[in-house]
């Protein structure tokens, strides 16, 4: 269940980086919150009412979606610029600057095999950057700038499990991305509107994005947090597989040994975490 539903995110990421070339990146990101609004509604709220919305800490709730709906918007960009895997591979990151995060805002005790990891997926950027030039470097920092949006959104994440509904959690990122692009979007896009075709590409987005968490739920009420993190990162070979199916792109020798780096650090870190606790989250927007 888990391996599909990292499908489901990285169709998602295919998606927005064929419709990218194309469509502006803020109408791409509008449209796969306002679908996932729009399906949650629909299918939670007859059932769940205010139970859906009723959160203890609303603060950390706006602030935490805020820093998801960065992440969407940056990593989208990234996905402009550069080769699925890598990107995807450049977004793993993130549980590695949850790991120095964790240290200095939530003050945990950080054991050696996690920093160890930390300084391996650090080598793992490096050499999907490939200093030699054969990146983009304006996606690169993209893609970094997402990463960072995505290491706040799990350390809040972190913060606001305890307290809160899963679905709840899921429901205000949705809430909050649509809120904020709708109030930009007149400001941020000018362009044609989408032609049906294209206007359904959109639409799934939203729904593969929508899929994507119910099975990432599901999955995590049926076996423990420490024991599914490992294979969030079978993510990252599938958008390996997806970027050469459908973009005909491969990551070149240096930039692959980088993927498996970035990647073996990941579970390091998933491993090395207590179990059921500070598990990585997947790539998910």
């Amino acid at each position: 269940m888990l391996v599909t539903a990292v499908l489901f995110f990285v169709l998602l990421d295919s998606t927005s980086k064929h419709l990218s070339r194309h469509w502006s990146v803020s109408l791409l990101v509008w449209v796969r919150y306002s679908v996932h609004l729009l399906l949650m509604s629909a299918l939670l709220m007859p059932r769940m009412g205010r139970r859906l919305v009723s959160t203890r800490r609303p603060a950390l709730q706006i602030v935490r979606a805020g820093c998801l709906l960065i992440t969407s918007w940056f990593i989208v960009a990234a996905l402009q610029r550069m080769p699925l895997a890598e990107t995807t591979a450049i977004l793993f990151s993130a549980p590695l600057l949850v790991t120095v995060l964790a240290r200095l805002v939530l003050h945990e005790h950080v054991a050696p095999l996690r920093w160890a990891a930390v300084v391996l997926g650090f080598v793992g950027v490096l050499l999907v950057a490939r200093p030699t030039g054969d990146v983009d470097l304006t996606g690169l920092a993209l893609a970094l700038c997402g990463a960072g949006g995505f290491a706040g959104y799990q350390v809040l994440t972190r913060l606001l499990s305890p307290t809160e509904r899963p679905l709840t959690l899921l429901f205000y990122t949705a809430l909050v991305g649509t809120v904020c692009m709708s109030v930009a979007l007149p400001w941020i896009w000018a362009g044609p509107l989408p032609d049906a075709r294209a206007l359904m590409q959109m639409t799934s987005m939203g729904v593969f994005g929508g899929i994507g968490h119910f099975l990432l739920i599901q999955a995590f009420r049926l076996a423990p947090a420490s024991t599914l993190s490992p294979v969030l990162y079978v993510q990252l070979a599938w958008a390996t597989l997806l970027g050469w199916l459908f973009f005909d792109q491969l990551p070149g020798p240096i930039g692959a040994v980088g993927i498996i780096v970035i990647g073996i650090a990941g579970v390091m870190t998933a491993l090395a975490a207590r179990p059921g606790a500070n598990a990585p989250l997947p790539a998910q927007r």
